[in-house]
């Protein structure tokens, strides 16, 4: 099964993501905030990240910059799911070697639709 790590400080957030992911058949990790999704990638691969933007300790942005110092998550995809949707916000996560971005609030089908996109289809990393 494919593991996503769904990074959220918002726990009604984490739980409608998790719900939605978990329906179209991904197992899911979460984690509080990038620190937590940090600790949590340590000595581990997951087949996508999922992260909002602006999060206390390590926001998205700063979480996908260190991810992709890893060599285990140099190809791994890594979709930020933000209420931020301006042009810099979006350009900066692209510096920072995200792989997409999508608005809140998400419509399930769409989030699963980018995942199934963007995540390879071979089998899992774990």
């Amino acid at each position: 099964m494919r593991t996503i790590l769904a990074v959220d400080d918002s726990v009604s957030m984490r739980q409608m993501v998790s719900f939605t992911l978990r329906g179209a058949g991904y197992d899911v990790v979460v984690a509080v905030d990038g620190q937590d999704a940090w600790d949590k990638s340590s000595g581990r691969s997951f087949d996508l990240v999922l992260t909002d933007q602006n999060m206390p300790r390590l926001d998205g942005i700063g979480l996908t910059r260190k991810l992709r110092e890893l060599p285990q998550y140099r190809a791994t995809p890594i979709l930020i799911l933000t209420t931020e949707s301006g042009d810099e916000m979006k350009r900066a996560g692209r510096e920072a070697g995200a792989t997409g971005w999508m608005v809140k609030p998400f419509d399930p089908a769409k989030l699963i639709e980018v995942i199934r996109k963007v995540m390879p289809e071979t089998g899992s990393r774990q």
